[in-house]
């Protein structure tokens, strides 16, 4: 088998590994053939200050930002149906018809009670007229003698009564005002109509709620799913048809507990689906549940994304980026410069101009691809990514770049 070149790199600190054998050589420090300490050929890094964003993957599935499934309140034959799968729906239109024709006679009944028990109240009123006027006359008969108190009693008797059937009257025709009202609530209700809230968009920045919809107008919902067609026989409650709402369109992710305290509402978010290759839709958190799930130990998370041109459809498997944290001022250095010495986790600066390494003990803070924020004293200059086992504190060492000979011109 063909060997493949060494690097000058890889060749560098092999024969450095191979003479830093010597007995008298201290752990990590590079020696030369006669013993002495010799400088160690190392690959560094610039350690700068600047913004990072830690982010995390997480694969989810597109939903509905909304989903009603419309039914009928009465029981009836579909005379009509308007809509169809994938049919827009605007808030307040009727999409189906319920045959109509013992509600129609019900409504009519209901109007013909309601004239029986007027005439019934005009019949009860004009009595306790009379009854009224009787019992005066009685009362003048009785002041002046000419008429008994068993006569002034009967009248009277006869006053409370035609007055008592003006109240029943007057009760009968209320109730039948009332039935008259419920009938034609029921006839109207053969009409099947999509209504939901509406509700004021959010803020730029802001949160929403909803689906997204204006105060006084919004985007149509779509019908996701026909269950009956004209001619069926449904009772109420029976489903018709189902309707979502697609603009804003919810990304559903499951986080797991390292993640878990460093999410918010409103922290910025980015998808990708393999239903449009290279493109990336922004969006943000939305809602966070208040539970795990204890099978896995995760937290749903739902994610929002503007969807105007309908383009992102419940069902989708997407891949959504959140941004954990961010910082503005983070001492940067590769994640390759992070070495561990006697438990102690650490890096090699070379201080800017010298030739010697001084180990650092360093913290770490948030991750983006390759890179690392490091939290420790002294972190200027660069930093050790390759060569860090011929170091140690205070060892010279021999800059380099990759695939460049110590020594040449850079």
């Amino acid at each position: 088998m063909k060997q493949q070149p060494r690097t000058p790199v890889a060749a560098l600190l092999a024969l450095s590994l191979t003479v830093g054998c010597a007995p008298q050589a201290s752990p990590g420090a590079a020696t030369g053939e006669d013993g002495g300490k010799r400088s160690a050929p190392v690959e560094v890094a610039e350690i700068r200050v600047g913004p990072l964003t830690e982010r995390r993957v997480f694969t989810g599935t597109l939903e509905a930002s909304a989903e009603v499934v419309v039914a009928p309140r009465v029981a009836g034959n579909v005379e009509r149906l308007s809509v169809d799968i994938g049919d827009p729906v605007e808030n307040g239109q009727v999409i189906a018809w319920i045959d109509d024709d013992e509600l129609v006679q019900a409504v009519a009944q209901s109007e013909a009670d309601l004239a029986v028990s007027q005439a019934t109240l005009e019949e009860a009123e004009a009595s306790a007229s009379l009854a009224e006027r009787v019992l005066a006359r009685q009362a003048l008969l009785q002041k002046d003698g000419i008429a008994s108190s068993a006569e002034l009693d009967s009248a009277e008797a006869a006053d409370a009564a035609s007055r008592a059937m003006v109240a029943v009257a007057k009760a009968r025709v209320v109730r039948s005002e009332a039935a008259l009202e419920t009938a034609r609530v029921r006839l109207g209700q053969t009409r099947i109509v999509a209504e939901w809230e509406q509700t004021a968009p959010a803020p730029p920045g802001g949160r929403g709620a909803g689906d997204g919809a204006g105060a006084a107008a919004g985007p149509s919902r779509f019908i996701a799913e026909r269950f009956v067609d004209v001619g069926s026989i449904v009772n109420s409650s029976t489903p018709l048809v189902s309707l979502v709402a697609l603009d804003p369109i919810v990304a559903v992710v499951f986080v797991p507990e390292r993640d878990f305290s460093r999410l918010a509402v409103d922290q910025r978010a980015t998808f990708t689906t393999d239903a449009y290759p290279g493109q990336t839709f922004p969006g943000r958190v939305a809602r966070i549940a208040p539970v795990f799930r204890r099978s896995t130990r995760q937290v749903r998370v739902e994610l929002e994304v503007q969807n105007a041109d309908l383009r992102l459809r419940p069902g989708m498997f997407v891949r959504a980026t959140l941004e954990l944290d961010h910082a503005d001022e983070a001492t940067i250095v590769p994640v390759d410069a992070l070495i561990t010495r006697e438990g102690i986790e650490g890096v090699f600066v070379v201080p800017s101009g010298a030739r010697t390494v001084r180990w650092a003990p360093v913290r770490r803070g948030l991750h983006e691809g390759g890179l690392v924020q490091v939290l420790g004293d002294g972190l200027s200059g660069a930093v050790v990514t390759l060569g860090q086992e011929l170091c140690d504190d205070g060892s010279e060492v021999n800059v380099f770049s990759a695939g460049v000979e110590p020594g040449t011109e850079q």
